[in-house]
């Protein structure tokens, strides 16, 4: 009989194969699921996660398998996976057979209320799971203006199919604060990551001091236990500001790890923000300011080899850094839509070699979970499955085993 893990890592190599080959559904299939009151659905702050985009139609956020993991959804008509309605039930299934029943994720209940100036701050706040809110305060990057998108990322096509028709744009300190404030108040919210498209730096120093600021106000806090995701200022002195400013951790994310391949897949990055080198800079200098394990960076897995991203991964670890990597997704609208990503063997194979890195570098799951946006990763998975910190592991043997 199989033991817990092994069906929950089961659950998880699923996890990632419907991750990078997507899920083939008619759209129209959740069209009597409750989406938007009862379950969880997609808001497009930021970017479109599907490898094609879907005006008219809402999909939910995730959903949970069998024994309690969180799955992205990412539609692909192309997938052998697909989704099944028996009876009112959703079965993941392949090829036409049944693999397990699923059931979407909880609605929660902030996405059903206003800022004091009539925001809905389901387009504010995103809900990422367990206490985790993700605040896209910008739906753009200037780096579009001179033709320096990065390669992979898909946030202004994002922002142009999205942004109007489902009321997101930029967003004001004081609408944060209000939205913070009741996901904590309303459900039990404990960390915020702030994020969004490239802005000047001044700019964005002094806008993620007020948000703090905001945050404070609203929830009565001084640790409002938030992460901060920046780009590398050329000041590194600026760093110090996002500390005093309250924030617990801070992200920078370096995207690829091969210096050269930097420079051809991030343009912007390596021409605005004072180069490869200067960014790797910036991370070592964050962690001795935040100390080891409050830093964030990430690689976005597939574009390089995988040697040079476990590279990448393991020299910031040596540094304090948490460096995770995420399955690079062609996007709709991103200059490489309609590439392929790796195989999802390579990806869960390279999972679980930055989990061991994670590990052997004495990184603990509550870091982890502090300076990630949203803590059900791949890798917080495997963290939590070795631990046994799952709640599947509390359940009574009987009930274990009937999931």
């Amino acid at each position: 009989m199989s033991t817990i893990k092994e069906k929950l890592y089961r659950e998880l190599e699923l996890k990632v194969i419907t991750g990078v080959e997507g899920i083939n559904f008619d759209p129209r299939i959740f069209r009597n699921t409750e989406l938007g009151t009862k379950y969880q659905e997609e808001v497009h702050c930021l970017f479109e996660g599907d490898h094609e985009s879907h005006v008219g139609f809402q999909f939910p956020a995730g959903y949970k398998s069998p024994h309690g993991l969180f799955f992205g959804l990412k539609w692909d008509r192309r997938s052998p996976y697909s989704f099944i309605v028996e009876d009112g039930v959703f079965y993941l299934a392949h090829k036409g057979e049944v693999i397990f029943p699923i059931e979407f994720l909880d609605r929660p209940k902030y996405y059903g209320l206003k800022t004091s100036d009539g925001v809905r701050m389901n387009t504010l706040a995103l809900y990422t799971r367990e206490g985790a809110i993700l605040v896209p305060y910008s739906n753009e990057c200037a780096f579009k203006e001179k033709g320096r998108d990065c390669k992979f990322c898909n946030i202004n096509a994002t922002k142009h199919t999205y942004g109007e028709i489902e009321g997101i744009g930029w967003k004001y300190p004081h609408q944060i604060g209000e939205a913070v404030a009741a996901a904590y108040r309303e459900d039990g919210a404990r960390h915020i990551t702030l994020t969004g498209g490239f802005v000047a730096e001044r700019r964005e120093v002094e806008y993620y001091l007020d948000v703090a600021d905001a945050i404070r106000e609203h929830t009565g806090l001084d640790d409002f236990n938030g992460t901060a995701v920046i780009g590398a200022p050329l000041d590194l002195g600026i760093i110090d500001k996002y500390k005093e400013a309250g924030f617990r951790t801070v992200a920078t994310n370096i995207e690829i790890w091969n210096k050269h391949m930097f420079r051809a897949i991030c343009p912007g990055k390596d021409i605005e923000s004072g180069g490869y080198d200067h960014w790797v800079k910036t991370l070592e200098y964050e962690a001795e300011v935040f100390g080891r394990g409050r830093v964030r960076s990430n690689i976005v897995a597939g574009i390089e080899p995988k040697d040079s991203t476990l590279e990448g991964v393991e020299y910031l670890a040596s540094k304090g850094v948490v460096c995770f990597a995420t399955s690079w997704n062609p996007n709709p609208g991103s200059a490489l839509e309609g590439h392929r990503s790796p195989e999802p063997e390579w990806h869960f194979d390279l999972y679980k070699q930055i989990a061991g890195i994670f590990r052997k570098n004495g990184f603990t799951y509550d870091q982890i979970y502090d300076c990630y946006a949203a803590p059900v990763t791949v890798i917080h998975d495997i963290y939590r499955i070795e631990e046994q910190t799952l709640p599947v592991f509390s359940q009574q043997p009987a009930l274990v085993e009937a999931v």
